[in-house]
């Protein structure tokens, strides 16, 4: 594959986004949150380079974090680069921080990564949700009603 030109970069817009978050989890709340991040791991997104389909939020002294998230390496890097799967720090608003950290004490709690992708100012931000895990019944409901739309889209019904 030839090499992305410099309009074929990531400026605005998503990035990398999480479709099994909303069939593994019930999604009660979504927070915006930024990103901690290295220079070689912004230049790897823009290229489109990240996968945050097994990512999850952790605490560690007070602060949120984002853990298996992947960014690959950027190909340019010189002498400095990244980890491809370290723990990525979630910069939130104390009161969000404060309310994410009570709702994950309680027995059955997640924070999962929904989706990854670049504001209108060009910075990275991470959508995430705090859910539940769904029971397996509770995905074939989801999946009937995602039929069913899908045959009133198409006409069938």
């Amino acid at each position: 594959m030839a090499k992305k030109t410099k309009s074929e970069f990531i400026t605005t817009g998503l990035v990398a986004q999480n479709r099994r978050a909303h069939f593994d989890y019930l999604i009660e709340e979504k927070f915006v949150a930024g990103l901690e991040l290295t220079g070689t791991e912004v230049k790897s997104l823009r290229l489109g380079h990240a996968n945050i389909t097994d990512a999850f939020g952790i605490e560690k002294n007070g602060e949120l974090y984002m853990s298996n998230m992947f960014i690959a390496e950027y190909a340019n890097k010189g002498y400095a680069s990244h980890s491809e799967k370290r723990d990525r720090k979630l910069l939130l608003k104390h009161k969000e921080i404060v309310e994410i950290l009570n709702a994950l004490a309680r027995k059955g709690a997640t924070l999962v990564a929904v989706r990854l992708f670049f504001n209108d100012k060009g910075l990275a931000k991470l959508e995430v949700g705090l859910g539940r895990g769904k029971k397996i019944y509770d995905k074939r409901a989801s999946i009937k009603e995602r039929e069913v739309n899908r045959k009133i889209r198409n006409g069938d019904y």
